[in-house]
């Protein structure tokens, strides 16, 4: 598993990215990964990062833990010390309702349930640590 320890900062989110896909491009297994995959990777890494560089720390800046592993998945996971914030405990988004009448926020993690294969959160020792999950795909 290789990692990569960041401030939480917007202004990392190339550093992150490009360790992202520095991991996709030197693994044999996703030597036929299919472009959609790796975008589909890419939006999922830019809609975690960026919450937790806007909210997990807020107003104060803290680091993150980015670590990536490719086995039969691409597994990438996020840790933070940042306030608890469980994803899972919000309401999902109505998707039916127009715009103006839709509540504000909700649909990232909705988004990243329909990119990514799994999503997962836990809370240990003062972490949130988010996992996702892509199959590769032949």
């Amino acid at each position: 598993m290789k990692e990569l320890f960041i401030e939480a900062k917007l202004e990392n989110m190339e550093r992150v990215m490009d360790f992202i896909n520095a991991q996709l491009e030197d693994s044999p297994e996703l030597k036929d990964c299919s472009l959609k995959i790796k975008n589909q990777i890419g939006i999922a890494v830019d809609e975690v990062f960026s919450n937790i560089c806007r909210y997990a720390y807020y107003p104060s800046i803290g680091s993150v833990t980015v670590r990536i592993a490719i086995d039969n998945n691409i597994n990438i996971e996020f840790e933070d010390s940042g306030m608890a914030h469980d994803p899972f405990s919000a309401d999902t988004p109505d998707i039916s309702l127009s715009v103006e009448e839709r509540k504000v926020g909700g649909l990232g993690i909705f988004m990243l349930k329909k990119l990514m294969d799994s999503v997962e959160y836990r809370r240990e020792e003062n972490k949130n640590i988010l996992l996702i999950k892509k199959k590769i795909a032949n």
